[in-house]
């Protein structure tokens, strides 16, 4: 949580816990240069929550409800990659690559496990790969699945 606070610090953020109506999880602010976010939600749930709306606060985000569907798309992504470390996910998966387990593992929801797979990972000939990049040694991160 503590490096969350501090990326938050970086991009000229605070982050607040906030009593919100219920199914509004958090928000962010771009007028008050602030993120918020519910003091219902579990530590897991919190994490999540602050990574995604620092996503719409380094895209720029307005939140003003246009382009809604993309630009939480893009938080989301953002978040995934944030909150999941390449090497770490790996190693994990081949010890036990159910959703539900890596979330808790890394502390996170099961929708930012969701994510990152479908939207950071390629899985060729049972060969996951993530983190793409131009060049020899294409990819950063590269796994067999377990047998």
């Amino acid at each position: 949580m503590r490096q969350l606070i501090r990326r938050a610090a970086e991009q000229g953020l605070r982050v607040h816990g906030k009593h919100l109506p219920p199914g509004k999880l958090g928000f962010y602010s771009p007028l008050e240069a602030r993120i918020y976010f519910s003091l219902r939600l579990t530590e897991s749930e919190r994490r999540s929550v602050i990574a995604h709306e620092l996503g719409h606060a380094h895209y720029g985000h307005l939140c003003d409800g246009t382009r809604r569907d993309r630009h939480e798309s893009q938080a989301d992504i953002y978040a995934a990659r944030l909150l999941i470390d390449p090497a770490a996910y790996a190693e994990l998966e081949r010890v036990n690559p159910d959703q539900h387990h890596l979330a808790e593992e890394f502390n996170v929801t099961v929708d930012v496990i969701y994510t990152y797979e479908a939207h950071c990972l390629t899985r060729l000939r049972g060969i996951t790969y993530s983190s793409p990049r131009m060049g020899i040694g294409q990819w950063a991160h590269r796994s067999l699945l377990p047998a």
